[in-house]
């Protein structure tokens, strides 16, 4: 679903590898620019192509890089691009695609430039570049999550798109799993979800990151959102109290997990905030047997059940009151008025 904002769909990261590994790693040359002697590879070093289409090449990609120098950006990227297009198997195509990528993102042309990067990542996943290019991937879902616009044409900006921000963490994710990077785009696109007032995904976006990521010095802030979010979703004690149950859960974990963080006392008004309310929950219900039906046993199944979820709260106060009065009024009942005498009627 997520990967529909991209236009080209992405070989599973292995078989890019294998793939990558087969054709380039014997180009996987360093060029060198300078204004004098223009595109150069390092010596003895293999660039795929030789005769005509090595002078074309080298062209190309000079005359791409006196543009970018001209700051005539958007020349520069058609030379690049077709470079990148034109020689596929040369070591100047992963060169051209990363400048490419680079000028788009000075253009805050920010989806092309994504879509770029990810062209290289899929094409050449043993590049130099790669945690270089994870990075900037991240830098540019950062901004779409932020409300940075996209620019049409390198100028025109338009409307902000968090959704593709939030897919565009999700490919951060998938293309480096285990770096560093992945569980701050977890967390990215929880704060994605919660600009969109979407509490559920960004639950489940945190939720991942504590599962898979638990080592991360993230997890703790991620327990901690967890139960703010799960909190965020009660609605009060007359309805169910299910995210509350949970909201407490994800504070008691992070007080067990993290006894010397810093944000102990965070989570344990979490726990007691969660637990007033579970309490409260408990009063309401107890309200209805008493006043509305006259359940007295029900009443003080729970009551009792107020006190047992906070003995020390104000809603434990409450309830013991209300059993006092629950208690008096059961006595007063089974008392009741006393019998009239039974009228006979005696025929003669």
């Amino acid at each position: 679903m997520l990967m529909r904002f991209f236009r080209r769909p992405m070989l599973p990261f292995w078989a890019a590898a294998a793939l990558a590994l087969v054709g380039t790693t014997r180009l996987a040359a360093d060029l060198t620019w300078t204004p004098q002697a223009g595109w150069q590879a390092e010596s003895g070093a293999l660039t795929g192509l030789s005769g005509p289409q090595a002078r074309d090449v080298l062209q190309l990609m000079n005359k791409a890089r006196k543009d970018e120098e001209a700051g005539s950006l958007g020349a520069a990227i058609k030379l690049y691009k077709k470079t990148a297009k034109k020689y596929q198997g040369s070591v100047y195509a992963p060169e051209a695609l990363y400048r490419s990528a680079k000028l788009l993102f000075r253009r805050k042309q920010y989806n092309k430039a994504f879509d770029t990067y990810q062209e290289l990542l899929g094409r050449y996943p043993n590049t130099r570049w790669f945690n270089e290019v994870i990075g900037e991937q991240y830098k540019i879902a950062s901004a779409l999550i932020d409300g940075a616009r996209n620019r049409i044409f390198g100028w025109l900006p338009w409307f902000a798109n968090r959704t593709r921000g939030i897919a565009s963490f999700e490919v951060v994710l998938r293309n480096a799993p285990y770096s560093d990077y992945a569980p701050l785009a977890l967390m990215d696109i929880a704060r994605g979800y919660q600009y969109q007032k979407s509490t559920e995904e960004a639950i489940d976006a945190l939720d991942r990151l504590v599962n898979t990521y638990p080592q991360s010095v993230l997890a703790p802030v991620a327990y901690l959102k967890l139960g703010d979010l799960h909190a965020s979703l009660n609605e009060g004690p007359q309805y169910d109290q299910g995210a509350t149950k949970e909201a407490m859960t994800y504070y008691e974990d992070y007080m067990i997990l993290y006894p010397g963080d810093s944000n102990i006392a965070v989570a344990a008004a979490g726990v007691d905030k969660m637990k007033t309310v579970l309490a409260e929950s408990k009063i309401y219900i107890a309200d209805f047997y008493f006043y509305k039906r006259s359940n007295f046993r029900a009443a003080k199944v729970f009551y009792n059940e107020a006190i047992t979820a906070y003995p020390e709260s104000g809603p434990a106060k409450v309830a013991k009151k209300r059993l006092t009065e629950v208690d008096a009024r059961m006595s007063k009942e089974s008392i009741g008025p006393k019998a009239q005498p039974t009228k006979r009627f005696w025929l003669f």
